[in-house]
């Protein structure tokens, strides 16, 4: 149909922004000829015992209120004065009513009138309150870009109008994506969601501008389809929108940090340990207040949420709880708190609560564990795993599995003596029982035995529960670590569950980064998900004579971005260029379509 990419915007992407513009006139045409059906059906006299008793319009501001709608008394009221196009959709927020299809066929006629009142404080002030309502923000909204008013009086938000994105991620156009984030976050505000998001529903009140928190929801993906880091562009967007809509410099300036920020938060709760102390520094360095931290917790939850259905889970919300509580814990208190020793000692002092009357397996075997373990494992993990090295004493391997509540997932624990290749193997094991990583955590006990925790889900993210699916999984990775099956021609029978991926390119990315961890070199593979793709890179990194200390997977639809904190045989960072891009082409052959043929070769 001779739609050709633009910067920023691809072919497939502008034809179903003009198919979408297209369907909404005809919502719009289909509202109006259900009015005017309602209205002769109206104008029948009502029989029967109530028929005196019709309700009658009254005034509000001027307009005509009437059957729970509110409509302009004459055709030309809104060229009179064309504030009031946005000052009908604030009435109708204040006062819990509907605007009458007619009068909305009215505005679309005069919707060009709008542009005159862009800087018209009285204008913008309506848009304000609208924006910020304690009602129902999300509704009006809706009709007020339905209307087309929206995207005339924020034009850069008439840019996205209607804009889809082609991937297997984002479920709604960037529009209707941003209506529903300022409907959550005002759900946040009224304390319906305390049971999903705790957090959020924590902090809300907290946060020192509930202006400047709505303003970043609205404008966080208002440069997108322009070409160029969207968050950058939006954040410029921002600098010149706030002081329009009437906030303070001090608010447009954080209005404008949280647009260009709003990817940070998610990013590093998802890629980076949040063990490793200075991946909390790192994140606090940028925050830098209480007050922006919460404002980006709130921003970075509502966006999340507004993808779509399913793309939400407990396990993305625990993790954000982990970053959010740690740097809030180091914003208050410095790193005096948060010495090795006593971080360590703290948490021993945790676990030994846990344990009760077991407390003394903090010592033995606890003793054969090291600091970075007893950093890296929540109290409750490391408590399973006491209990667990005592039950397996003497054992060459011991799998344990259960449903684990508080990520969402199962929690796979795996003591095996250490060996070269053991989490390659023990991935390959836990994908053909048909299972996805979600997060690894590996450890070497001083007896040499290896502490290997990982998190699982099924394909649809949904935790393995029932006893037949676990018993499978302790099967599949003993029975992968005896090499009594045989991972990659196995690996590459599966089947992807989810086909439609094979429709999206995503070019494999690796990138390397000695910076973001004291002790290790943090590698970040992007690549398109596909069957046991963590297996293959796990073995690439084995091949390369790398030694994984942890690795953290998100996926993004079609796109998976896993993450590996490794060192050398030596337990030395890969600092050698030479080594990495060596290391480097291992990892994109992994991540290729020829995988399969590079792996068996």
């Amino acid at each position: 149909m001779n739609y050709g990419d633009r910067p920023g915007k691809r072919g497939v992407e502008r034809f179903m922004q003009y198919f979408f513009l297209q369907a909404k006139i005809v919502g719009s045409l289909t509202g109006v000829f259900l009015a005017q059906l309602d209205g002769q059906f109206a104008k029948k006299q009502p029989r029967g015992l109530l028929a005196g008793f019709r309700a009658r319009p009254r005034d509000l501001k001027g307009y005509r209120v009437f059957g729970g709608k509110i409509a302009a008394p004459n055709d030309t009221w809104f060229a009179e004065d064309p504030v009031r196009m946005i000052e009908i959709y604030q009435l109708a927020d204040a006062h819990g009513l509907e605007v009458h299809p007619e009068t909305t066929r009215i505005i679309g006629r005069d919707v060009r009138l709008v542009d005159s009142v862009r800087r018209d404080p009285r204008a913008n002030a309506l848009f304000l309150d609208m924006l910020t309502s304690r009602n129902d923000p999300e509704m009006v909204l809706r009709w007020f870009n339905e209307a087309g008013v929206f995207g005339r009086f924020v034009p850069e938000f008439g840019r996205v109008n209607a804009q889809m994105q082609f991937d297997m991620y984002h479920h709604y156009t960037v529009d209707e994506h941003t209506i529903r984030a300022i409907g959550l976050l005002a759900r946040i505000e009224k304390g319906e969601m305390k049971a999903d998001h705790p957090l959020a529903h924590g902090i809300i009140h907290k946060v020192q501008s509930r202006r400047a928190t709505y303003c970043a929801v609205l404008l966080h993906d208002i440069a997108k389809g322009r070409g160029g880091d969207h968050s950058v562009l939006g954040a410029d967007i921002a600098l010149k929108l706030c002081p329009r809509l009437g906030l303070s410099e001090a608010e447009t300036e954080l209005v404008a940090w949280l647009v260009r920020s709003h990817l940070m938060m998610s990013a590093i709760a998802f890629k980076r340990d949040l063990a490793d102390f200075k991946t909390i520094a790192d994140f606090v360095a940028v925050v830098e207040s209480l007050d922006r931290l919460r404002q980006l917790a709130l921003l970075t939850i509502v966006d999340i949420r507004a993808v779509g259905p399913g793309t939400w889970n407990s396990w993305k919300r625990q993790l954000l709880h982990v970053l959010h509580d740690s740097a809030e814990e180091l914003l208050r208190l410095g790193h005096a708190r948060h010495g090795r020793a006593e971080r360590v000692a703290a948490k021993k002092a945790a676990v030994r609560g846990l344990l009760g009357r077991d407390g003394d397996l903090v010592d033995d075997p606890g003793n054969q564990l090291g600091d970075a373990y007893w950093i890296a494992e929540p109290d409750d993990i490391v408590a399973m795993n006491l209990r667990q090295l005592t039950a397996a004493r003497g054992k060459p391997l011991d799998i344990a599995t259960e449903y684990y509540a508080a990520r969402g997932a199962t929690l796979v624990s795996v003591l095996a003596t250490d060996h070269p290749g053991l989490f390659y193997r023990i991935a390959g094991g836990i994908h053909l029982a048909g299972g996805n990583i979600i997060d690894a955590r590996i450890h070497t006990a001083r007896n040499g035995m290896a502490v290997d925790n990982f998190l699982v889900q099924d394909p649809l993210g949904r935790p393995f529960m029932e006893d037949g699916q676990l018993a499978r999984l302790r099967t599949m990775i003993a029975d992968a670590l005896a090499n009594r099956v045989k991972l990659v021609p196995q690996l590459a029978a599966r089947p992807l569950a989810r086909p439609r991926a094979d429709a999206f390119e995503v070019r494999p990315r690796v990138e390397f980064d000695n910076a973001a961890s004291n002790r290790f070199t943090v590698v970040e593979v992007n690549a398109r998900d596909r069957p046991a793709l963590l297996n293959r890179l796990a073995r690439a990194l084995f091949e390369a004579r790398l030694i994984v200390h942890s690795a953290h997977i998100a996926t993004y639809g079609e796109r998976a971005s896993d993450t590996f904190y490794v060192t050398d045989l030596l337990g030395e960072k890969v600092t050698s260029e030479s080594r990495r891009k060596a290391v480097e082409k291992r990892l994109l052959e992994a991540a290729g379509e020829d995988t399969v043929d590079v792996a068996a070769a």
